[in-house]
């Protein structure tokens, strides 16, 4: 999975091909030249590798005080060796890219710089264990850190973000995302996320298709996702599972009928974001506003 979320933050295509026009735009934001302390701090923080640099980064490499660190921070950023991605958060430029955005190399270890306590999810997390063959710009993360909008856009990336409680910081897997370790959602908890939510899945149809693909993949375990569900807590969760696996899945009678029985009371919609119209399932207390289909 080395490098697989990279290319589509950077130039177009991938390639490191640029207009004329952008050529000149490029030259233009040539980063200054540094001094001899500067250096020293551009020099640690590329051997550091680290996605964000904070004015902790700057005071590890010489006693600084608070003020003067985001000082010498700001001051890099003003030069054109690091793009601000946050209050007092930078990330270095690398060289040879057209743009500040464009130098953001890994979205992912960014964010877990940026949401932590966090994990990345939904249509995100079906990308990583191919579960959809869609791509999607933008990355959805699932943190406890409270957030004034649920999309926030940094350095041209776009972030998704559901706000939960900590009680559901469950189901994440380590992983690497190029040079640097990740938590993301397993293919249990992705599962059960969009389910909750459908949104992070890219809509219900979408939504659907991530979960029939999980039926019909290695990493199907109907117990382990039923015991996620159970501790996720939500009636709503129980009733698109039990839907779903009913349509796509083999799972014994049992299963279902443990589904059914943690359902709760009236009837939702199986995709939130649809009209209020179609057929009601009472069995799951689901009204079907979306069309389904095995293919």
């Amino acid at each position: 999975m080395r490098g697989k979320y990279t290319l589509r933050y950077g130039l177009s295509g991938g390639k490191d091909v640029i207009s004329l026009k952008q050529q000149s735009k490029y030259t233009e934001r040539l980063p200054a030249g540094l001094s001899t302390q500067e250096r020293a701090f551009i020099d640690y923080f590329v051997a550091s590798e680290k996605a964000t640099i904070t004015t902790a980064d700057a005071r590890e490499v010489q006693p600084l005080s608070q003020a003067h660190a985001n000082k010498v921070l700001s001051r890099l950023a003003a030069k054109g060796w690091l793009v601000r991605v946050g209050r007092g958060v930078y990330s270095v430029i690398r060289l040879g890219t057209p743009t500040p955005e464009a130098s953001i190399e890994d979205p992912l270890a960014l964010a877990m710089s940026l949401f932590s306590p966090c994990y990345i999810s939904g249509w995100t997390a079906a990308e990583h264990w191919d579960l959809t063959e869609q791509i999607f710009n933008s990355v959805v993360i699932v943190t406890t850190k409270p957030q004034r909008s649920r999309e926030r856009t940094v350095a041209g990336i776009r972030f998704v973000c559901r706000v939960t409680d900590s009680e559901k910081m469950f189901g994440a897997a380590r992983v690497w995302s190029g040079s640097r370790r990740v938590d993301m959602a397993d293919p249990h908890r992705l599962v059960i996320d969009i389910l909750a939510a459908p949104e992070l899945g890219g809509g219900g149809r979408h939504t659907l298709d991530v979960v029939r693909a999980y039926f019909k993949s290695k990493h199907c375990d109907p117990d382990t996702l039923f015991g996620y569900a159970e501790r996720y807590g939500k009636g709503v969760v129980f009733k698109r599972l039990g839907f779903c696996a009913e349509q796509f899945a083999k799972v014994p009678p049992e299963w279902l009928e443990r589904c059914r029985a943690r359902v709760s009371a009236g009837v939702s919609l199986l995709d939130p974001g649809g009209p209020k119209r179609g057929k009601i399932v009472s069995r799951w207390g689901l009204r079907i506003n979306m069309p389904v289909g095995d293919e």
